[in-house]
Parts: C-alpha cells; sequence; structure tokens
C-alpha cells in the first residue's frame, strides 16, 4: 500500500489525485462512473422515501440511464478514454453501491474487473452501508487491486445532516472509516462546501472530523440546486444561499484546505453537474482546469498550501 507519509505538499500547492496516481503508476489512471442499478436505503422506504435533499443522481452519474440501462462492460467501453496508454477504476458512482448482499456486489464488481484495462475499484456508498460481512469482501478486492471506498459525508454537523434529509449522522461516518481502516482499503470523503444554515465554524468542524478519523482523501463539492429536488423548492421559495461565482467559493475551499491534512489526497475541488439542463443555479462559466488555477493563484497569493494551518 502505498504510504501517505512519505509525501510532501509544495507551498502554493495541494496533493492532486493526479499526483497521487503518478507516485504509484507509471502511467495515467482514470475513473470511469458506472451505474450498476444500485437503490439507496434513504428512497426505497428503509430509511426514507424522499433521498436528501440535493440528490438527483442523474444530474452527476453520466450512465445514469434507468429506462435504456448499459451493461457494465458497455458503460467502461464508452468511458474509456483514448489519449495514450492509460489504467482504469470503475468507479461504482450512481446511488449507494454497498447497498445489496455480499454474494451480488461480487458478481458486479467482478464483472468491472474482468476488464484487464480496469486495475481496481472506486465505491461511492453511505457510512451507514458497509457491513462487516461487505468489508470483508473489499478486503480481498484490496489485496489484489486498487481500491477506495468514497463515503458521503457532506457536513460533520448532525443539525444539517437533518436538514438535508441524510438518514445519517457524523458518528455513523466515524464509525464506518474506522471499520474500514487496516484493510488495505484507501477511504475517500465526500464534503459539501455552503449547505444551508452552515457558518464557516460548521464547515471547519467537518474539516476537522476528517483529520481527526484520518480519511485518506476527500472531495469537495460547493452546493448546487438540481431540478427534480426538495432543494429546488427551498431555492425557489428564497431559503437557500449559494456561492454565486466561482470567485465567492475560492476563499472558502482554500481556508479548508490550509487546515487539511497535507497527506489527504484531494480528488475534486468543486462539483460537476453532467446536465446543464437540470442544473439550475449557480451557473458558472469555469471548468474543472480553470477553478484548479483559481484555487493554487489563491494558494500562492496567500503564501500558503494544503495542510499548513493543519494540527
Amino acid at each position: 500500500m502505498h504510504d501517505l507519509n512519505n509525501n510532501r505538499i509544495e507551498p502554493g500547492w495541494y496533493y492532486r489525485l493526479s499526483r497521487f496516481f503518478k507516485d504509484i503508476f507509471s502511467e495515467p489512471v482514470y475513473k470511469i462512473p458506472l451505474d450498476a442499478g444500485f437503490s439507496c436505503p434513504n428512497r426505497d422506504g428503509t430509511i426514507g422515501s424522499e433521498g436528501c435533499s440535493y440528490c438527483y443522481n442523474p444530474s452527476f452519474a453520466p450512465f445514469s440511464n434507468r429506462e435504456k440501462p448499459l451493461s457494465l462492460k458497455e458503460q467502461l467501453e464508452k468511458g474509456k478514454k483514448k489519449s495514450g496508454p492509460a489504467k482504469y477504476l470503475a468507479y461504482f458512482q450512481a446511488y449507494t453501491n454497498t447497498y445489496a448482499p455480499a454474494e451480488k456486489l461480487k458478481i458486479l464488481y467482478d464483472q468491472a474487473l474482468s476488464d484487464p484495462e480496469v486495475i481496481g475499484l472506486s465505491i461511492a456508498t453511505r457510512p451507514d452501508c458497509v457491513t462487516d460481512e461487505v468489508l470483508e469482501l473489499l478486503k480481498n478486492y484490496a489485496a489484489r487491486f486498487h481500491l477506495w471506498v468514497e463515503y458521503g459525508l457532506q457536513s460533520a454537523n448532525d443539525l444539517t445532516l437533518k436538514r438535508i434529509n441524510r438518514g445519517h449522522d457524523a458518528a455513523s461516518f466515524a464509525r464506518a472509516v474506522e471499520k474500514t481502516k487496516n484493510k488495505g482499503i484507501y477511504i475517500c470523503a465526500h464534503i459539501i462546501l455552503g449547505l444551508p444554515g452552515e457558518t464557516g465554524d460548521m464547515i471547519f468542524k467537518t474539516i476537522d472530523l476528517l483529520n481527526k478519523c484520518g480519511v485518506d482523501g476527500v472531495k469537495f463539492h460547493h452546493l448546487q440546486v438540481i431540478s427534480h429536488t426538495a432543494l429546488e423548492k427551498e431555492f425557489r421559495a428564497g431559503a437557500i444561499n449559494l456561492f454565486d461565482t466561482a470567485a465567492d467559493y475560492i476563499p472558502v475551499l482554500c481556508d479548508c484546505l490550509e487546515r487539511l491534512s497535507p497527506k489527504m489526497v484531494i480528488h475534486r475541488l468543486a462539483s460537476q453537474a453532467t446536465s446543464k439542463e437540470l442544473l439550475i443555479a449557480p451557473h458558472w462559466p469555469e471548468g474543472s482546469g480553470q477553478i484548479a488555477s483559481m484555487v493554487e493563484n489563491e494558494l500562492r497569493q496567500r503564501g500558503s498550501y494544503q495542510g499548513c494551518k493543519f494540527r
């Protein structure tokens, strides 16, 4: 397993996922998002039926078409980048990708790993949907393949989690991370900046939890209002404030990066809606590359870098 402790962040910089892969592999590694047909306990009535207030999967899962579903093999082929030698992670992205018996999960994961260009898995799930049996299955994969588990936290503040109808508390995340550790599995956390009612101190509380739990990576998202969600109704009623521009968001993101452990891999800096039609607000003209440049410029202007305020 790659030793994150040997990595140092240069001033004015942050620990990119691309650099992490370069440190381990001799060629680029890309993630291919997949929809394997999973459901979610916050939608099927187990926990709730409304889902998280911000969530509509087709807005971020490019192959999430339940009317005309593609096989995993077809999705992998469509997702491959033809830009020279590369390897791929099969990214089980849509809905909750450990929400099934272990024997069913094994069939699906094995299908993805049967592709010779796929070197591992990245599995997005909820922290309340990982049983001991599933973790044992993942441990076995991690001994042979590169494996990330991505837990949706969103916020460390239980009042916020309740407001967005998340269906679990922050302690559930901490327990899931603790159970996942020491199994050869890399752990990534998803968080959303700008959630309703959250102050700067509340955002820093989320960063502190990530540091305390010792996760290996983080995906930052800015709050977006997506069509077909409960958040859309709140937004149209004037009850939601957003980062109207990327320039509003970058300073808050950099505040977080400064406090984040320098060992933590940054998987994403901002949300990426796959459909302009589904995105209601905010509409930023900047793409992911421009966001990255803005972050680097902000950190350089501050004379700071990821982890410079980490304690």
